[in-house]
């Protein structure tokens, strides 16, 4: 493969959708119809048996896709049950909006001390947590609240399964965060 031919493909990969030829020859800084010529000869190397993905072309636009016969694989990539990873701040991000919804990210933010748009955003991303409305309020912000798929994962059959906050503990963790806070004032 030649290098602008790899141009191209890492265009329409980076892409995932088509792209017009016009802006694949402005990238590659060749004319139209000689990126339609290495396009059709990209097209016909895609069509060897041993390839697995293909050129379509759609109006004045090409595009990176899997041939049709590679269906079955991605079929049985797809019904492979994806590891949910959550990390410490979005467990610990899970659990305020578990136990306090419907939260704000403001409220969220308060309670923990630091942003919280990414872990709320992985949380949307895992279907854990959705967008239960907007408060009505200056700037309206959005609410956020645990989904079905949050009580299935974590056992429960409603928000009121979940275990009771320890009381001891809550007022343990208050001492901590108040004791940091003070050591971080002092430095």
């Amino acid at each position: 493969m030649n290098k602008l031919e790899a141009a191209v493909e890492a265009i329409l990969f980076a892409a995932g959708n088509s792209v017009e030829i016009g802006r694949i020859a402005k990238a590659i800084d060749m004319d139209t119809e000689k990126t339609r010529e290495l396009l059709a000869s990209m097209k016909e190397k895609y069509r060897q048996e041993d390839r697995g993905i293909q050129l379509v072309e759609l109006e004045d636009a090409v595009q990176l896709s899997t041939k049709p016969e590679m269906f079955d694989y991605l079929v049985k990539i797809a019904k492979q049950p994806k590891k949910i990873v959550l990390t410490d701040v979005v467990l610990e991000t899970l659990s305020i909006i578990a136990y306090k919804q419907p939260v704000t990210k403001l409220e969220l933010e308060k309670i923990r001390g630091v942003k919280c748009d990414h872990a709320v955003n992985k949380l949307i991303e895992y279907n854990l947590v959705k967008e239960l409305g907007r408060l009505d309020a200056p700037g309206r912000p959005l609410l956020f609240g645990t989904t079905e798929e949050f009580l299935r994962n974590f056992g429960v059959h409603s928000l009121e399964d979940l275990p009771p906050v320890d009381i001891m503990k809550k007022e343990d963790f208050k001492a901590e965060a108040e004791e940091e806070i003070n050591l971080t004032l002092k430095v």
